[in-house]
Formats: C-alpha cells, structure tokens, sequence
C-alpha cells in the first residue's frame, strides 16, 4: 500500500495565501473613497454657486453665503454617518457579540458556532473563537472518556479480587493447591492494577513532557540504523525476527526529539510482540523519502487486526480484544501515545492491513530544511 494511498494526497502542495480583503486595507480605503466623494460633490456644488453669484461682491460673512454653505454641512454630516454605520455594524457590534459569547462559554453544553460575517480580521477572530471553543469541548470529552475508561477497567480486577477474597475467608477448609490458584489469581490481578495506573501515569507525564520538547537535528539513516539495531537483538530473545531496510541518504536529517520517537518504535514492538497473535513471528521495518517527509513502516505476519477495528486504533483506551487485555498486558495507550508524539513533530500516522497478513502502521515525519 502506497504512501499515496494511506494518507490521500497525491503530492505536498503550499497553502495559498488567504485574499480576503483586511480591516487595515478596507477602513483606509473606505476614509479615502469618502474623502474623494466628499471632495467631488464640494466641488460640484461650488462650481454651480460661483456660476451662479459670481463675482462674490460681499464678505463671505454675509448671511446669504452662510446659508449656501448649509448643503456642504449636510454632505459632510451625511458621509460621518455612513461611517459611523460601518464602524458599528461591521466592527463594534461584532465584537461585543463575541463578547456577549465569551460570557456563555459552556464545554457541558455547547452552543452552535459563531456565525461568520465577513472575512476580515473580525472573521477571522470569530474562526478562531469557534476552533478553541471547541478544543475545549473535545479536551473535556476526553477527559470524561478517560476516566471512565480507568474506573472500567480498574473496576474488573477490583471485582475479581473481592471476589476471590471473599471466596478465601468463607471457606476455611480449601485446599492448598487449590488456595494457591486464588493467591496467584489475586496477584495477576493486582499486577495488572499496578501496570494499568503506571501506564496511565506515564502516558500523562508525556503528554506533559510535549510541551517543553526540544527537538535537534538527528540524521534519517543513522536514526533508522540504530533503532533497527537496538530491537534487532531484542526481538530475537523474543523468537521474532526482525526484517529492516531503508533508502535514506546520508544527507537527510530530520528535527525530532531522538527520545520521544525513539518511544514511538518502542510501543510500535511492543504491540507486535504482544498481540502478533504467532510463535514465529516476522517484523519487517522499512524507511523512505517522499516529498518533503520520511516515512516509517512497520508491519508483522502476525494475526493482525480486524477491518472494522482499524479506524480506532489510536483512540485512547481502545483494545481489540478485551478478554486478552489482562493477559497480554497494555491498557490501550501505546499508539495514542505514538499518535500525540508523531503530531507534535509535524507527522502524520496510520494503520492499514499488512501485505504480509499482519497489521502495519505507518508515519511520517518532516525533513528538515537544508
């Protein structure tokens, strides 16, 4: 599967450049263009006054001229007006509209987004308002979503546990062999407690750790070399073997943060080695430019993931199979993880089916300005 094909581009294309007419180009112009009327029917009027009473025989003082001068007063107070509709109608108003929003700001609740009524900078503020407004309502669903999911899934082993402990202090004469069973029941429980909250921790202290990221300049090749390397050794202690290529040249570099994205191909394996579902398992690694970007590819031979489960792979929380989830470890972290990593470097990732049977998942990440 293509490059093309996964991400539904045909080829990387600058964004043009908005030509919307600005506030600072449209109140100059509109002052100028009233100016120039103004100045036009003046010149009007005076050229018919001076037709008519020329030569002036008398002070400009004298009543007579006081009250010629009474259209030009009404032209002036005319254009003011004009002005002062455009200021309040196009300006003033919309603002205390977005204002009078602020003040209803409700994440719970949401209201329908602002209007837009021009493309100007007032429409833009509006554009703006809407995106962060609902930013906020999506930061709030996913933080409701969160803690659900935890309470879900740290409610299961709780229940068990209870269950177990109960079943261990009513019936007094158990077996051992048979009480050793419920102990280490209990324990696998409790462990995966333990792993569900260090996951969880660990993934929040790297959505922290996002934002102070520094980033430096790390060569393509180099960086594919050693990470390829590194699981080479591991995922053969596993009884899974490692198939790696790249056309990188030397001269590529990315601006990445080594660490983070060596994260990134960290829960790449681990969820191969987890859930590749085969005891000889096959992982096949490849690297490539295109465009403006690297490209990262990892797949398996392994069962892989079903159709329908694809889309909703790096949502946080989610698990194909639950029933496996205590078993092989994981509380459906790991790829939403690599999903913020990947977005925060300017990337793009995704899951598709693998041709060698397996699931793959692919990203990118951009190269840096030579």
């Amino acid at each position: 599967m293509t490059l093309l094909k996964q991400f539904g581009v045909s080829d990387i294309s600058t964004r043009k450049e908005s030509n919307n007419m600005k506030l600072k180009i449209k109140l100059p112009l509109l002052f100028m263009v009233m100016f120039i009327v103004f100045m036009f029917l003046i010149g009007i009027y005076l050229k018919f006054i001076f037709a008519v009473y020329s030569p002036i025989s008398s002070s400009l003082l004298n009543p007579s001229y006081i009250g010629l001068l009474f259209p030009i007063v009404v032209i002036a107070c005319f254009i003011f007006i004009i002005l002062i509709m455009y200021i309040y109608f196009c300006i003033e108003k919309p603002i205390r509209l977005l204002n009078a929003r602020l003040e209803k700001v409700n994440i719970v609740h949401p209201l329908p987004p602002l209007a837009l009524i021009s493309n100007d900078e007032i429409g833009e503020l509006y554009n703006h308002f809407n995106k962060m407004e609902k930013g906020l309502q999506l930061a709030h669903k996913e933080q409701t979503d969160m803690i659900a999911a935890i309470a879900h899934d740290l409610k299961t082993p709780l229940t068990s546990i209870n269950g177990f402990a109960e079943l261990l202090a009513m019936q007094k004469g158990l077996p051992e062999n048979e009480k050793q069973e419920y102990y280490e029941l209990i324990q696998k429980k409790s462990k995966y407690m333990a792993e569900l909250i260090n996951d969880f921790v660990s993934f929040t202290k790297e959505k922290l750790d996002l934002g102070s990221m520094t980033v430096k300049l790390v060569n393509a090749s180099k960086l594919f070399e050693n990470i390829a390397l590194e699981y080479e050794y591991e995922l053969s202690g596993l009884d899974c073997e490692l198939v790696y290529k790249h056309l990188f040249t030397e001269d590529m570099m990315l601006m990445v943060n080594e660490i983070m994205i060596g994260r990134v191909f960290g829960n790449l394996f681990s969820n191969v080695v987890r859930y590749g579902g085969k005891n000889e398992l096959k992982v096949y690694m490849t690297g490539y430019s295109q465009g403006p970007y690297a490209y990262f590819e990892i797949e398996d031979n392994g069962t892989g993931v079903p159709d329908k489960d694809i889309s909703s792979l790096f949502l946080k929380f989610f698990t194909v199979d639950k029933s496996r989830q205590i078993e092989n470890g994981g509380i459906g972290l790991g790829l939403a993880s690599c999903k913020s990593i990947i977005e925060h470097h300017g990337g793009e990732i995704c899951a598709y089916r693998s041709e060698y049977g397996g699931l793959g998942i692919k990203f990118s990440l951009p190269l840096a300005k030579q």
